[in-house]
């Protein structure tokens, strides 16, 4: 069974012309959130759909448009009239420090003491695949982005890479290819300059021909619409438009 990916945005973190860098995936009945930046809740009102949708949230990083629409899911969820709690995916050690980041300060204010007191958490230990739903299964992959702070890419299914952001790892791209057959990569792109914690468009256009037919572009700047048409074999993942993976 084929997964259904929407990008609620697929903008950097200082875009303004598209939303941040998150998805749901969608399985027979069951919706993932990877990731609830910012701007999250506006895309997702934007899209005509609630929170109240999503069976689970899977967080890679600690930043904010990664995380910071959190406490907009956590309070759309703990108030329903049924109650109950968002349930969160995220390895061990993003727990203590996504408690402990800032733009969670509300929650610590009405009087939560840990993050299961808002979510119910479920820890993923990367290198291992987990099924989430019957058709679908995801595996952290531990991948370099801020130095000293763990990021998590994921394998979807054993057979489309979805990167956070991280630096250029070629090695692992050609890993993922040549040995566990991968069919699909969704890979962050730094569209200039150098990439000291991102992947940049000159790099991913180094990689082999059997590696970038395979990448769809995300996580880009606004300066996309000058890039289009100059990203070899590459494309560019749009927001909201709807992809079978």
């Amino acid at each position: 069974m084929t997964i259904d990916l929407q990008m609620l945005g697929t903008g950097d973190a200082f875009s303004t012309k598209y939303y941040n860098n998150n998805a749901l995936l969608q399985v027979n009945g069951y919706t993932l959130l990877i990731d609830c930046g910012v701007t999250a809740p506006k895309a997702m009102k934007a899209l005509g759909k609630s929170f109240r949708e999503v069976n689970e949230t899977l967080i890679t990083h600690i930043h904010g448009d990664h995380i910071g629409g959190l406490e907009n899911l956590a309070h759309t969820i703990n108030r329903e009239p049924h109650g109950g709690k968002m349930t969160l995916l995220l390895a061990e050690t993003l727990i203590e420090p996504l408690w402990r980041h800032p733009l969670l300060h509300t929650l610590h204010e009405e009087g939560n003491r840990s993050l299961s007191d808002i979510f119910d958490i479920k820890p993923l230990e990367a290198g291992i695949s987990y099924p989430l739903a019957p058709s679908l299964t995801v595996e952290l992959i531990r991948t370099p982005h801020i130095p000293g702070k763990d990021s998590y890419s994921l394998l979807l299914n054993e057979k489309v890479f979805y990167s956070a952001d991280l630096t250029f790892q070629p090695e692992l791209l050609l890993s993922l290819v040549r040995e566990r057959g991968i069919a699909r990569i969704l890979h962050d792109c730094q569209l200039r300059g150098h990439g000291q914690v991102h992947t940049t468009l000159k790099e991913l256009m180094s990689l082999p021909e059997e590696v970038g037919k395979l990448i769809l572009l995300m996580h880009y700047s606004d300066e996309k619409p000058g890039f289009e048409g100059q990203t070899g074999e590459m494309e560019f993942l749009e927001q909201h438009r709807i992809y079978s993976l």
